[in-house]
């Protein structure tokens, strides 16, 4: 397993709360590979998320999207790497 580590700036907190959970959300888990995501950060000015993919192929391909995509402005992708998964429970 690989996951993807991202991080964000939030620029709009309300927006980008509501955006992650109707449209990120759902569209991530549809992902090829995909095993598990977690969501998490204050809420207001700083995000992260933890998606966890069952190959090293569907994690870069999804972190690659990442990278090249835009979204509706509502936070800023700061980061974003992938790293083996070494453990797990």
């Amino acid at each position: 397993m690989h996951a993807v580590l991202v991080s964000v700036t939030i620029n709009n907190p309300d927006e980008a709360v509501n955006y992650l959970r109707s449209d990120i959300v759902p569209r991530v888990k549809e992902s090829p590979g995909f095993v598990a995501g977690y969501w998490y950060g204050d809420g207001q000015t700083k995000g992260a998320a933890t998606i966890v993919f069952e190959s090293e192929d569907n994690a870069s391909a999804f972190a690659e999207m990442l990278r090249t995509q835009e979204g509706p402005g509502h936070a800023t992708i700061d980061n974003v790497e992938t790293q083996p998964v070494v453990a797990n429970a």
